[in-house]
Formats: C-alpha cells, sequence, structure tokens
C-alpha cells in the first residue's frame, strides 16, 4: 500500500513535467527511482502485461490528478513567480546530481565517457536556451497550428520523454502548439469535447514517439552503463544550467532574493528527500 501511495505521488509529479517548461519528466523517474523500469516497460508494453498494469496505474492516476490541478492553476504559477518558479526546478535537479556522479561512478567510468556527457551538457543546455527565444517568438496562444504540426510536435514530445533533462513542455513551445494544448486541455476539463479530435491525434503521436525511442534508449543503458549514465549527467547538469540561465534572463517585477532562494532550497530539499524515499521504499519490495 505504501508503494502505491509513493507511486500515485511519483505520476503527480510526472505529470507536472508535461505542463512546466524545462522540466524534465526522465528527471523525475530518476529521482524517484522508476526510470528503467518506465523505460523497460514503454520499450515492450505485453511482456509481463498484468505486472505492467499494476505498476502503471497508481502513476496514471497521479498523472490525471497533477492534470487536473496544475492546467486548472498553471497560468496563475508562471505569470505571478515564474522565475522563483524555475529556480525551484533548479533545485530540483541539482538536488540530485550527487547521486547521478555516484550511480556514474558505479558503474565504471572511464575517461572516454567525458566527451559523451560533454556533448549530452551542450546539446541540452543549448536547447534550453534557444527555447526561451522560440517560445516567445512562436506565442504559446497560437490556436492555428494545422493537425499535422500538432502529430508532429507529438511524436517529438513523446521521443524526448524519456531522454534525461529534456523537458516535453519545451519542445512544444519551440514548436508552437503549447498554448493550443493548455486550451484543449482546459476545454476538456469543462466538459467541452471540441479539440478532441487535435488532443487526440497529438496523444496517439506522443505514445508512438515514446515507444519507439524507449526501445533504443533501452538498448543504450543494457549494452552501454557506463556511457548511458555519462550521458544522463550531461543532460542533467546542461538542463540544470540551461533553467538557470532562463530564470536569470526573466524579468519579474514580483521577484525577489528571499523567495527566490527558499524556492530554490526547496527544490533541492525535495529532490533529496524523493532519493532517500525512493531508496527505502525499493528496499521494501
Amino acid at each position: 500500500m505504501k508503494n502505491f501511495f509513493f507511486r500515485v505521488l511519483c505520476g503527480f509529479f510526472l505529470g507536472l513535467s508535461i505542463f512546466a517548461p524545462g522540466f524534465s519528466g526522465s528527471v523525475i523517474a530518476i529521482i524517484m527511482g522508476i526510470y528503467r523500469d518506465l523505460v523497460r516497460i514503454a520499450s515492450n508494453p505485453f511482456k509481463q502485461l498484468k505486472r505492467n498494469i499494476l505498476f502503471c496505474l497508481p502513476l496514471g492516476i497521479g498523472v490525471a490528478l497533477s492534470g487536473v490541478l496544475f492546467v486548472l492553476a498553471f497560468q496563475f504559477l508562471f505569470e505571478a513567480h515564474a522565475k522563483a518558479t524555475y529556480l525551484l526546478m533548479v533545485g530540483l535537479i541539482a538536488g540530485n546530481l550527487p547521486v547521478l556522479g555516484a550511480q556514474a561512478k558505479k558503474c565504471g567510468f572511464k575517461p572516454r565517457y567525458l566527451l559523451g556527457g560533454a556533448c549530452a551538457f551542450a546539446a541540452v543546455f543549448a536547447f534550453c536556451v534557444l527555447a526561451v527565444d522560440l517560445g516567445q517568438a512562436a506565442g504559446t496562444e497560437n490556436l492555428a497550428v494545422g493537425l499535422p504540426m500538432l502529430a508532429l510536435s507529438g511524436f517529438a514530445g513523446g521521443a524526448v520523454a524519456f531522454m534525461p533533462g529534456m523537458s516535453i513542455s519545451t519542445v512544444l513551445i519551440v514548436m508552437g502548439v503549447y498554448g493550443r494544448l493548455l486550451f484543449a486541455a482546459e476545454s476538456l476539463l469543462r466538459l467541452d469535447f471540441t479539440p478532441l479530435l487535435p488532443f487526440g491525434l497529438f496523444c496517439a503521436c506522443a505514445l508512438l514517439g515514446l515507444v519507439l525511442a524507449s526501445r533504443g534508449i533501452k538498448f543504450v543503458f543494457d549494452r552501454y552503463p557506463g556511457f548511458a549514465n555519462a550521458m544522463v549527467l550531461g543532460f542533467m547538469a546542461g538542463s540544470l544550467a540551461g533553467i538557470l540561465i532562463q530564470s536569470l534572463r526573466m524579468h519579474d517585477e514580483g521577484f525577489t532574493w528571499l523567495l527566490g532562494g527558499a524556492m530554490l532550497a526547496a527544490g533541492a530539499g525535495i529532490s533529496l528527500l524523493f532519493v532517500a524515499l525512493g531508496k527505502r521504499l525499493q528496499k521494501a519490495e
């Protein structure tokens, strides 16, 4: 029962990663110790089907809960305290970096892995910084995006879902569909089913991208664990640096460093708490 509620909580924060720009769902999965399980299930969902359903059911409940809450509260959170919220994300990632470093060392670190880690850092850092300008230029309220672009963005969002450090919502901002999808989700919560077709198309393409990409990610982790963990560390560090640059570039009249420091510390504390809680529950299984 404890594991059930813990996974509901995991699902809640995984749902947050869908809506919060720069917030990586794979980072949350790594923090909570469920990343490998999710990749395994996504790469072959029909193998051990009953076990997979029992594992994913509480996650789905948590994602649904966070979806309802954050779709309704999202605009207020980022409009009122955008800079502080980004610093919360920085803290969440920073609190887990020492754990990932230890994991990379445990898997057998070799100097040549530094190249892969550096490339991962550079890629996600550039992506995060670029996403700010592209997202502002595209406009998050663009509702005139056609179905082909929704399908393409869904596939791209699903493909990056299990790439540590990558953010689904950041990809959607870059592709100019983020505002439309938030509008569609909010309409469905009001029982307005007008956007059901485009929203369903997006979800189906996202699922396809997730399944196809997860097989490649699983292969890399199984065959080259040391290199894969070095890449994860690079992705995480690049994501942290990119989001930090985003937050420092933001103009937020209501921001104070007291609030920002508190959010940063809270993020690091939550991250460390989930690492400890995840380890404890894994031992109890």
